[in-house]
């Protein structure tokens, strides 16, 4: 596999949908258990890569069975603080990970990069980003009021800044003239937000939920991106986030694939369903910073499980927003079928 020679590249590109979650390296392995429909499943040892904050939270209810023993594939699991960890465990000549969870475009960055090496399993999170207004201001209530406004931002390079820019240009805003974009650390900008230095940020939850929080009533969820997206009408949905996998494991482990899906929709489906328990589960694993914080976020992740046919007509409008907005975006082309594994 050609890993080596653009293995630097690669890294440069990898973007950080997970930007709040706490920096954990947590490797566990499950004690093995096999369950039955009418014939035996036999789980097998999957290495899966985690990213913390949204990207990772669906996978909550899956880690936290697999420390209890309670899954059938036996999970050794990493929690990474960014991409770039998860793109040299994905891409590395020993290759450290099987399955992992990343950004909806380093998915595509890594499959054309790659060669096909990599391919997309199945879809996340829809949409995480808000537009947040400090100071108890209530200027902001679309996206044209964001004219003439500072905002600080996280994700530069990233699906954060793509989708502020073409959400800012689609609503008759120049990214570049009418508004300044500042990029900055969210840790900060939550910060500058609490203590009334700046007055308009874009964040992920669970930043943008834990800056609501903590402000007592001075930062408000002013513009949901999400939804800003869906009012657009073109087609294309707003998904952020990936499952992916090595081809290689894809191909020797197709059981083990399997299993993963089902407990993984499993995991997700759960997640969303009961935010008030899976937010204590979220906050022990170290995927958001606690479990209040966690429980109020879920809602506004927007947790999807997309598989097999599902994946294409969810994301392929997406791939090309982003290709239109810059081609190194999703590697330099716009992947292929390929890209999706459908069984």
């Amino acid at each position: 596999m050609k890993r080596k020679t653009w293995m630097a590249a690669l890294m440069a590109a990898a973007l950080s949908v997970g930007l709040m979650g706490c920096t954990a390296a947590n490797q566990t392995q499950a004690t093995p258990q096999v369950t039955t429909s009418q014939e035996e499943v036999q789980g097998e040892e999957v290495r899966l890569a985690v990213i913390s904050g949204p990207t990772g939270i669906g996978a909550a209810k899956l880690l936290t069975d697999s420390d209890r023993g309670e899954t059938v594939n036996h999970y050794t699991y990493t929690i990474a603080s960014d991409n770039n960890e998860v793109v040299s465990g994905l891409t590395s000549q020993e290759g450290e990970f099987d399955i992992a969870m990343v950004a909806s475009n380093m998915a595509a960055n890594l499959y054309n990069k790659t060669d096909g090496d990599v391919r997309i399993l199945a879809l996340g999170t829809q949409g995480v980003l808000h537009i947040l207004e400090g100071s108890g201001g209530t200027a902001i209530q679309s996206m044209a009021d964001l004219k003439g406004k500072t905002i600080y931002a996280t994700g530069q390079g990233a699906n954060p800044e793509y989708i502020l820019r073409h959400l800012l240009t689609e609503n008759g805003l120049d990214p570049d003239k009418d508004v300044e974009i500042v990029f900055a650390d969210p840790t900060e900008i939550s910060a500058k937000l609490l203590s009334g230095e700046i007055d308009t940020a874009m964040l992920p939850v669970p930043a943008a939920t834990a800056a609501i929080a903590k402000s007592q009533g001075s930062v408000r969820d002013a513009i949901d991106l999400t939804q800003a997206w869906n009012d657009l009408d073109n087609g294309s949905q707003l998904i952020m986030s990936a499952v992916v996998a090595r081809a290689d494991f894809i191909e020797e482990h197709p059981q083990a694939v399997q299993t993963f899906l089902r407990e993984y929709e499993g995991s997700v489906t759960y997640v969303r369903d009961n935010p008030e328990l899976a937010g204590e589960l979220v906050a022990q694993l170290g995927i958001a910073p606690s479990a209040t914080i966690a429980q109020q976020a879920i809602p506004q992740c927007n947790l999807v499980f997309l598989s097999g046919a599902d994946m294409k007509p969810a994301i392929s409008g997406y791939f090309e927003v982003l290709y239109d907005i810059d081609p190194t975006a999703v590697g330099g082309a716009l992947p292929d079928d390929g890209i999706y594994y459908v069984p």
